[in-house]
């Protein structure tokens, strides 16, 4: 018995090697791609800071940068393979209806992924303008090329994983974490939750709007769950008539 348990995990340990081999040959691939086109990409990424004139102060920055650039961009083109690997991995712990939700799932994963990094992207000339603003007309506004990627990668990565949050409900409603109608009751808690959330990730001195339009949304995929949620999740079971009857007890 304990041979067969050892030989259990061995698999499960020789699988993850696999999978995980199969997802890292993918994200260099994409990532020798995006670094072809780093060039491209780089100045999309630029395009919001409009004017602004961006420095470098060392002589390896343009390759670090244009790494940078191509391994974000490698990552989010190999989405659909590390994402489709890892729900392949632990497909075995699931039933065999929950199985059919896992090409489905993983394709609203890597759309819903997509759409808040385009969403984050669109938000950014205004926030631009916004930082820019808080300098004034007295100081000169130089900001290094490395630290406008950071920030522009970084923002677009917390809106995608942000846009994920109807997965990550109908996920912990399945698993029986929480309900679709403890949800519901607590409305109030999660909307301020959702802003709290928007604060952290957006990165300007407007405490008020910019988080707001972020948090919207946010709120909309959050609804969205849970309306799925009634034709996803099992239905409680009716209670047994049995029970009920007279005389269903003799």
């Amino acid at each position: 018995m304990t041979e067969e348990k050892r030989m259990g995990v061995l698999e499960h340990i020789e699988e993850l090697r696999s999978r995980l081999i199969i997802s890292i040959i993918a994200i260099l691939v994409t990532t020798a791609l995006s670094y072809v086109f780093s060039d491209a990409i780089l100045e999309i990424l630029t395009r919001p800071a409009g004017d602004l004139k961006l420095v470098t102060h060392g002589l390896m920055d343009g390759f670090l940068i244009h790494f940078r650039i191509a391994l974000y961009g490698g990552v989010t083109l190999a989405a659909p393979v590390w994402l489709y690997q890892t729900v392949r991995y632990l497909e075995p712990g699931l039933t065999r209806s929950e199985k059919r939700y896992v090409i489905p799932g993983v394709a609203g994963m890597v759309f819903l992924f997509l759409l808040g990094n385009l969403f984050g992207y669109l938000m950014l000339a205004n926030m631009v303008t916004v930082m820019r603003a808080m300098f004034g007309s007295s100081l000169t506004y130089l900001p290094g090329a490395d630290q406008y990627i950071s920030f522009v990668v970084y923002f677009m990565i917390a809106v995608g994983l942000a846009f994920e949050l109807p997965i990550l409900m109908l996920i912990l409603m399945k698993l029986g974490l929480v309900t679709p109608d403890f949800l519901r009751k607590q409305r109030r808690i999660a909307y301020f939750v959702l802003f709290v959330f928007a604060e952290l990730i957006t990165p300007v001195s407007d405490p008020i709007v910019a988080p707001m339009v972020v948090m919207v949304p946010m709120l909309i995929l959050f609804e969205l769950a849970l309306f799925l949620s009634r034709f996803m999740l099992p239905k409680p079971k009716a209670a047994s008539k049995v029970a009920t009857t007279p005389g269903a007890s003799r």
